[in-house]
């Protein structure tokens, strides 16, 4: 009777444990499904923040793209008939001697700007961040020219390249700045490389900060401990450190100075001659000028050049913890 109790009683549990089970995995099934369901459900919220989002963004930049793209093959003055050409237009662009020096002048001053920010905000970076007085000030004080418009800026450093540095120069005696620096065709891009910069010091400066900021002050303090000095901890420490944040500074910083526009207006508009010209201003002269199909050929093939730094960037970018 003990056995038969006893093998009733293991059976009895076995029934109930192999009963449990299913039911167990059928509602773990259930809350998965569940799951799924509540991931895969688009809040209605969304949509109505999105669609009109989509809507004017389309509108406004993925319609007139693709329009000027179509037109680009075509004759078209920016209204009335046209007709298509093919790559008349494209073949042109690459042979007119102005165009290529707009590209040659833009891609020579993205590169020169592009150092010469990074250079001095990286600096500029270390030395706000070291242990001087007043320096949560300074900060304030490097990023004002962020917030000040570039046609505004250009007009004021045009007033001082014009009277100001050649009045300075005529009573220092020193002879080759007494003449406006704008109006010489070798020196014109020196004062678009100054004032671009001044402008983009402070966004660049701020990422750098963040940089620095983010490097454990217990490295500079063993480091300091081993007898490392000043510049073997900036070679050493902070510039690998910072490695991410220089990367993305210099590509994002070249992407925009290709795109320069404002201040070359307000300081030369492309003069002396065509010396400073830029290939954002030739696009929009053109448009004037009823080039219109010829100038949204010279658009798309610089529409290109930024797709195909914006994928270099992308690619530099991966996997970086910088930002």
């Amino acid at each position: 009777m003990a056995t038969t109790t006893t093998e009733s009683v293991t059976t009895a549990g076995s029934r109930r444990r192999g009963g449990a089970a299913p039911r167990l995995q059928s509602g773990r099934r259930a809350g998965r499904t569940g799951l799924r369901t509540k991931r895969n459900r688009v809040d209605p919220l969304f949509l109505v923040f999105l669609i009109p989002t989509l809507l004017l963004f389309t509108l406004a930049i993925t319609l007139p793209a693709v329009m000027g793209i179509v037109l680009s093959f075509t004759d078209s003055v920016g209204f009335g008939d046209f007709r298509f050409i093919g790559l008349t237009n494209y073949v042109a662009v690459f042979s007119d001697p102005a165009i290529l020096q707009a590209y040659l002048f833009t891609i020579g001053f993205s590169l020169v700007t592009v150092l010469v920010v990074n250079a001095l905000a990286f600096l500029l970076a270390i030395a706000l961040t070291s242990k001087v007085r007043g320096k949560i000030a300074l900060r304030a004080v490097f990023v004002l020219p962020m917030v000040i418009s570039g046609i505004v800026i250009a007009y004021v450093f045009s007033f001082l390249f014009a009277n100001s540095l050649p009045a300075l120069a005529t009573a220092l005696g020193f002879a080759p700045l007494e003449q406006s620096i704008l109006a010489n065709p070798d020196l014109a891009w020196v004062a678009v490389v100054v004032v671009t910069a001044w402008q983009a010091i402070p966004s660049t400066l701020l990422i750098y900060i963040a940089g620095v900021l983010s490097i454990p002050g217990e490295v500079y303090e063993a480091s300091a401990l081993d007898g490392a000095s000043a510049w073997r901890q900036l070679v050493s420490i902070t510039a690998p450190l910072t490695a991410g944040y220089i990367l993305i500074n210099l590509i994002i910083g070249f992407k925009n100075f290709l795109n320069s526009y404002d201040i070359i207006v307000g300081l030369t508009d492309g003069g002396p001659g065509t010396s400073t010209t830029s290939v954002a201003m030739s696009i929009f002269k053109g448009f004037n000028g009823g080039d219109y199909a010829y100038q949204m050929a010279n658009a798309t093939i610089f529409f290109v050049i930024a797709v195909v730094i914006a994928v270099i960037q992308l690619r530099a970018t991966r996997g970086k913890a910088a930002l």
